[in-house]
């Protein structure tokens, strides 16, 4: 079996049921080595972004590069392992959902649910944007290391969440605000394809007249950067899994609709997730993943 797909599943597995394990995600170096680039005075201001993410992946570009023929791929699929597992998260998205589902009270949501939002001050405990939140932080937390991961191996899992933490949080705020705008924008065009795929992973996992549908209408005024096709699609295959589900139930929901709409995002995602591994696998076996 190709050491990549061992890699993927392996953090997969190590992530999920082995959560202790999270603790080791820490990047805290990071946002350290961007404040120290960053800093008013600092003589590597003004390119405080492009040396702060390429000291650290040109050192695992050469080490990927250097162990990649040693003892039969072992060294490099423990790299890969390592590297796509650091990247993964770093919170676990099925946890996060769970406490907001779980939590008792409107207050005890909000806070629950802020983990959902990194990027938005809006928060609302409603069903769309509670939808929206889920398919965004599943593009950067699982989707978009797994992608890079699979195109560039360690070097692209670990760059993208270097970059995502250059986007977001503690890390951008060490850095200038024109360079912190770049690094949103330099993550939006990473995400750009892996939303992409992960529409059409939803089309095929869904309803794909109402994904189809919620792209098209996103890009009647052309291709536009940003999630809105995929959070348009999420929205929409989640109104028909309710239409669905409240087709064949005998009671009324157990439970408020926004919770309702959040426990079938997150169904989706995995759907998704799991088509993206069984892909992952007839490429392994036709040859075309080393």
């Amino acid at each position: 079996m190709s050491t990549t797909l061992v890699a993927v599943i392996v953090a997969l597995l190590l992530g999920h049921f082995v959560r202790p394990l999270a603790a080791l995600r820490q990047h805290g170096w990071f946002v350290a080595w961007l404040d120290v680039l960053g800093r008013e005075g600092a003589a590597f201001r003004s390119v405080a972004l492009a040396l702060g993410l390429a000291l650290p992946l040109a050192a695992l570009a050469v080490l990927q590069w250097w162990i990649d023929d040693w003892a039969y791929g072992l060294p490099t699929m423990l790299l890969g392992l390592v590297a796509l597992f650091y990247a993964w998260g770093p919170r676990d998205l099925d946890l996060d959902v769970d406490a907001v589902i779980e939590a008792d009270g409107h207050e005890a949501r909000r806070e629950a649910a802020k983990p959902l939002f990194p990027q938005r001050d809006d928060l609302r405990i409603e069903g769309g944007p509670l939808v929206e939140a889920v398919f965004r932080c599943a593009l950067w937390r699982w989707f978009g290391p797994l992608f890079w991961f699979l195109v560039l191996g360690p070097v692209g899992a670990v760059g993208y969440r270097l970059v995502a933490l250059a986007a977001q949080g503690a890390a951008r705020r060490r850095l200038p605000e024109g360079q912190g705008r770049s690094a949103a924008t330099l993550l939006g065009l990473l995400d750009w394809p892996v939303a992409q795929l992960m529409t059409l992973t939803l089309a095929l996992a869904a309803d794909f007249d109402a994904v189809i549908g919620a792209w098209r209408s996103w890009h009647a005024e052309g291709i536009r950067l940003g999630l809105g096709h995929l959070e348009a699609a999420a929205r929409a295959s989640v109104a028909v899994e309710l239409a669905e589900e409240n087709a064949y139930a005998a009671d009324g929901p157990a439970q408020a609709p926004a919770l309702l709409e959040l426990r079938d995002a997150m169904s989706l995602v995995w759907r998704i997730l799991v088509i993206w591994m069984g892909v992952l696998a007839l490429f392994v076996v036709a040859g075309f993943v080393g």
